[in-house]
């Protein structure tokens, strides 16, 4: 894979982890239903159209479902965290966050390979587009397979290998403004129930959209 700087912004600011070298790289068709059954229950969640409220953090203006509740905590790195229903066959739930840093958080290309080395390279999965909501760019990077979620205070920086995750990441040029990163990260099916919500919520559209090479 080749690697291209995003010159918008200054020196990466967060570490890179994990191999990028090992990735297995997905086609935006992961993102779409591949069988009967699939496309069956995609159609019977979009009936159930759930209601939609606006959100606004920082300069951020969101359209989120109104079940995601957005916590009272205050956790360092992050503007809001909202949790997520946990999705069909699913105990645990999701947990959406946002985050800004200073200076725009490090090149897209940075950010990227931070988010694909949070998750085992044998059976991950990774696919990454980019597009336009208005003059805004973006970038979603969907992510599945055993996640090294964290375990304990960041500080300690322990991790705990957590098979059927996934992860969908959004990193939003909001033009003129900040860059914005959201995270929605949780069981396989309750993240992937909610991949269009996210994309939504910020005005991306699939369609529009086209493969990102890094």
């Amino acid at each position: 894979m080749k690697f291209r700087r995003w010159t918008h912004f200054g020196l990466a600011a967060l570490i890179t982890t994990g191999s990028t070298a090992m990735m297995a790289v997905a086609s935006g068709e992961d993102e779409k239903p591949k069988n009967a059954a699939a496309t069956e229950k995609s159609a019977k969640a979009e009936k159930k159209a759930e209601e939609i409220v606006d959100v606004k953090i920082g300069e951020l203006e969101l359209k989120l479902p109104k079940s995601w509740k957005q916590s009272d905590a205050t956790l360092p790195m992050r503007l809001a965290t909202f949790e997520v229903p946990a999705g069909e066959g699913d105990k645990d739930k999701g947990e959406f966050v946002i985050s800004s840093f200073p200076g725009g958080g490090g090149g897209v290309d940075a950010n990227i390979s931070r988010w694909v080395g949070q998750f085992s390279a044998e059976g991950r999965k990774v696919t990454v587009r980019q597009g336009k909501a208005g003059e805004s760019d973006y970038f979603v990077a969907n992510i599945s397979g055993t996640y090294m979620k964290p375990d304990g205070p960041p500080i300690l920086r322990k991790t705990k290998e957590t098979p059927g995750q996934r992860m969908v990441g959004v990193i939003l040029n909001l033009e003129g403004k900040a860059v914005y990163f959201m995270k929605l990260t949780g069981p396989d099916a309750t993240v992937a129930a909610q991949l269009n919500a996210v994309r939504a919520s910020f005005g991306g559209k699939l369609d529009d959209e086209k493969e990102y090479e890094f």
